[in-house]
């Protein structure tokens, strides 16, 4: 299995360490070749920086670590090539002001995860993960209490979304999913499954994950 890691920033370069970690063939491009290379290289554990084409035809899992507005583009760049490969969306459409305060620039009652699916290719599938936690998260090990900290997922395909739990997994986290893309909005920002929205910054474990997502 290789994965393609699209982004080598906050959240590309924690995802492409910590499954590397897990022992998963990372590629990882970026718009800067030279920046995913200088981060490939202090990642090591076989991590190769490529460029986007190549990352993407070469990606079995396709993670496009990069700004809403970037990964539309890339959507609709590389359709042709996404086909047959599962599409993973960590991305929240989002703005940050003067003062940094986050605000969504979603529509109304449409989370960011529910613009992006339908742009994916048929024959490809869409998997919302990886960015239900905040970037500073995915470098966490254990949970307050010990536990494996849950990172939540969210997928309409259930095939699709075993193999992207089992990467979840292997990054080193607990896998639960939410539930298919409409509960997406759950599991992004100010959602009520998010560090950000009703966790109040906390990772949770697995037992309070399954009960937070029948609440």
């Amino acid at each position: 299995m290789t994965v393609a890691v699209i982004g080598a920033g906050n959240i590309g370069s924690r995802l492409a360490r910590r499954l590397a970690e897990g022992g998963v063939d990372v590629l990882l491009a970026a718009e800067d070749r030279g920046h995913a290379e200088s981060v490939a290289q202090s990642i090591g554990n076989g991590v190769k920086a490529v460029d986007v084409s190549n990352a993407v035809a070469n990606g079995d899992e396709v993670i496009f670590a990069t700004w809403f507005a970037t990964t539309k583009d890339l959507l609709a760049e590389y359709k042709p090539q996404l086909v047959g490969k599962i599409v993973i969306d960590p991305s929240n459409n989002m703005a940050f002001d003067e003062s940094g305060n986050v605000s969504s620039l979603n529509p109304e009652g449409v989370s960011a995860a529910q613009q992006l699916a339908p742009l994916v290719p048929q024959g490809a599938w869409y998997v919302k993960a990886f960015g239900t936690l905040s970037a500073d998260m995915l470098d966490a090990r254990v949970t307050d209490a010990g536990e494996w900290p849950v990172l939540f997922y969210a997928a309409d395909d259930e095939e699709a979304g075993n193999v992207v739990a089992d990467l979840i997994t292997k990054a080193g986290f607990d896998p639960v999913r939410a539930g298919g893309i409409e509960a997406t909005a759950r599991i992004e920002v100010f959602g009520d499954l998010h560090p950000f929205g009703g966790l109040n910054g906390r990772l949770v474990d697995r037992a309070e994950a399954l009960q937070l997502i029948q609440s």
